[in-house]
């Protein structure tokens, strides 16, 4: 963990192709122009990843990153976890806008809205967040930003592009992804897409095929960017289709989500007057999401008249106003912004069943969670060892929804009794989510949560080779949609909520508090005295522990038993507390002309959840793990070979059925090649082919499978070939 200014291992660097011959000389945005006054101080994780050259899902920017792993799920939608909080407690942040998940279960998180290709940096920030990159954020935040508009040098035009194409031995994994640029010296226009596929991949050793883990994916935006002297104006649209998209530890599979987007972002620079120097950002976004959900062939497939479809509609549509004044050695960020997040979830009637019809379900109808705020941010560098950041935040999130209704009235609906043979007075009798229904719709179900941020950190260079970082934040976050107005009470329909991967049944909770976190955290980072870039360091070291005390954490209380291991379950707050510590090192070990570049990099993280209401483990804790990495340069020629390991999952939830995982160490290798603009890279994943399962992987659903735990990956040879034009 080190500030995000004072090295550049703190943001994610991706594997982009330099643009060589080209037609004419470019520059980057006027953006990338503009000076820093100050340092930022914000607790980032430590860590350089590389993308996998073949890997489809945008979370494996963050591979090796200590602090960091994902919910194992779909091929492009793995859940983000920072510190052991996860998905929702982290304020996932796509070009500055905070999407969230159109789904019962999380099928389409934020960060499977753009391909990783698309990205040009990708950041961590691990449990104290700036107030400026926004709330819901009692886990940490994460920031993607897609690269941005090129200009020509005056006088000349610009014609730019790259093409990549990749394969993966294992689950027959593709993929071919491009952009073109065409722009002048202030008009710039851009196009990329991507396609990605995949079959159900094959476990390693013995392991066999792992059912419902295909998918299909592609992407495409198109930016156009505008710029003058103090002025930069962007606006994106893209969309988005995923016609299948299969989850092994879900009991439904994506067979259809469209996304259509328009992100538009202006900055203005002021150069006299009270205002010189500062820079105000106006920027507005819209989505539209309408996503479908059956069952694909590995659980049965569907039919008009098989299956049980499930259908959400999504819109967001927001804006954000922020002003940044540096005076000296002070810097002042202030904002507001306004985000509105509509959703209507509702599950067609099936022909011909009585369990799911004649009506239509209406899980969630017509719901909206509003999302007012407001921040004040003072930075300082008081000189050049000593750096200072306070932050304070107000949020008010309003949220309601329209009456629900369940398929039938009727408890003989929801039964397997002929009707011929059912008693009267049960045909009669309403069913227990008639009766539910009926409660949720009398009940009074608009909330608004006042809720406020402050953070209070510093950076304190001891030596030139010793810092230190530290502070406190409180961080507060809302419920979601579905852990308030979750309604149904009956297994089939509780079953289909849930963004865990466990196979237990979610019911929601008119009465969640908003969860508020107290976290504390340092960081001690010994390194080489040499000044500059780190990747010039000899050698650094970085050790990070951390808590998080948090107050109305929502966690679950059991409501009965639904066989087969499974439990009914509804939202409920708790008090909970996490600690852990994160470590990061690096060394160069030999640097000539003749043999390369030899460098070393190792991670290790370890985390403790604990709920203090029950006493038992939180769900989903990363156990001890860690990656080193032996990476050579020469020239064009660039060489890797890593370990990475995990300790065995001891602590569960037992409450939710968490199983334990024994440990497991897999070894890989690559090396890459350039020359004129083209990189081919040959890697093996897995590569002694070893059977393991996923520590955070909950159970596999698919028919037929026991609700086991869900096995990794095998062995998968990866290739990949990039040029530029």
């Amino acid at each position: 963990m080190i500030s995000s200014a004072t090295s550049k291992s703190a943001i994610t660097r991706l594997p982009v192709v330099l643009l060589l011959g080209t037609t004419a000389p470019c520059r980057p945005a006027l953006a990338a122009d503009a000076p820093t006054a100050v340092i930022e101080q914000s607790i980032t994780v430590l860590g350089v990843s590389t993308l996998p050259a073949h890997d489809a899902d945008t979370t494996a920017l963050f591979t090796g990153t200590p602090g960091f792993s994902a919910y194992s799920a779909g091929g492009v939608s793995a859940l983000p976890v920072l510190d052991g909080m996860a998905d929702d407690r982290i304020n996932t942040l796509i070009d500055g806008v905070r999407m969230e998940s159109a789904c019962p279960n999380h099928m389409n998180p934020a960060m499977s809205y753009i391909d990783p290709d698309m990205v040009q940096t990708a950041r961590a920030i691990a449990g104290i967040t700036p107030v400026s990159l926004g709330g819901d954020s009692t886990g940490g935040t994460i920031e993607i930003r897609r690269r941005p508009p090129r200009y020509a040098e005056p006088g000349h035009v610009l014609v730019t592009g790259r093409l990549a194409a990749n394969y993966g031995s294992n689950a027959d994994g593709r993929g071919v992804s491009g952009e073109v640029t065409v722009a002048d010296d202030h008009l710039s226009l851009r196009w990329s897409g991507a396609y990605r596929q995949a079959d159900d991949y094959r476990a390693g050793g013995d392991g066999g095929i792992v059912r419902s883990t295909s998918f299909l994916a592609f992407n495409h935006a198109a930016t156009l960017g505008l710029q003058g002297r103090n002025d930069q104006f962007e606006l994106t649209f893209g969309q988005q289709d995923i016609p299948y998209e299969a989850f092994a530890n879900q009991y439904m599979d994506m067979t259809n989500n469209r996304s259509s987007f328009l992100n538009g972002r202006w900055t203005h620079r002021f150069d006299r007057g009270f205002l010189d120097g500062a820079s105000l950002e106006l920027g507005g976004h819209w989505q539209r999401v309408d996503h479908v959900m059956n069952m694909l062939d590995d659980k049965g497939g569907h039919s008009a008249t098989t299956g049980m479809p499930m259908n959400t509609a999504a819109r967001q549509a927001g804006y954000a106003l922020d002003l940044t004044i540096p005076r000296g050695i002070h810097t002042v960020k202030l904002g507001t912004s306004f985000d509105h997040d509509g959703l209507n979830d509702w599950w067609p009637p099936l022909p011909g069943s009585m369990m799911m019809g004649p009506g239509t379900w209406h899980n969630v109808n017509d719901a909206h969670r509003d999302h007012e705020a407001q921040y004040l941010q003072w930075d300082a560098q008081w000189n050049r060892r000593l750096s200072t950041e306070l932050g304070w935040r107000n949020d008010i999130v309003m949220m309601n929804t329209g009456p629900v209704a369940p398929y039938s009235r009727m408890a003989m609906s929801m039964g397997t009794m002929p009707m011929d043979a059912m008693p009267m007075d049960a045909m009669a009798m309403p069913s227990d989510d008639a009766m539910a229904a009926d409660a949720f719709n009398a009940a009074h179900r608009g909330r608004t949560d006042v809720n406020f941020d402050v953070t209070a950190t510093a950076k304190y260079l001891i030596t030139d080779a010793l810092d230190i970082e530290g502070g406190y934040a409180r961080k507060t976050r809302s419920p979601n949609l579905y852990e308030r107005y979750a309604w149904g009470v009956d297994a089939m329909a509780a079953e289909m909520i849930g963004w865990f991967g466990d196979g237990n049944g979610y019911v929601g909770n008119l009465n969640l508090r908003p969860e508020t976190a107290n976290i504390a955290s340092f960081t001690l980072l010994w390194h080489d005295p040499a000044q500059g870039d780190a990747d010039a360091q000899r050698w650094r070291l970085s050790v990070r522990p951390f808590t998080n005390y948090t107050q109305g954490y929502i966690n679950v209380v059991s409501l009965g038993a639904l066989g087969a291991g499974a439990s009914l379950l509804q939202f409920a707050n708790h008090d909970a507390e996490s600690f852990g510590v994160d470590v990061g090192g690096h060394a160069r070990l030999w640097a000539d002309r003749r043999f390369g570049r030899g460098t070393l990099d190792t991670t290790l993280s370890w985390v403790r959840g604990t709920d203090l209401t029950t006493g038992t483990s939180l769900y989903h804790q990363m156990p001890l793990n860690g990656v080193t990495t032996l990476s050579e340069r020469l020239g064009a020629f660039a060489g890797r070979i890593s370990l990475s390991w995990a300790a065995a999952k001891t602590l569960v939830d037992a409450l939710r059925d968490e199983p334990a995982t024994p440990g497991y160490a897999l070894l890989g290798f690559g090396a890459s090649w350039r020359w004129r603009g083209t990189t081919l890279d040959v890697g093996v994943d897995n590569a002694l082919d070893h059977t393991y399962v996923l520590p955070l992987g909950g159970r596999m659903l698919d028919a037929g499978e026991g609700r086991r735990a869900l096995l990794a990956p095998g062995r998968s040879v990866n290739v990949s070939l990039a040029t530029t034009f």
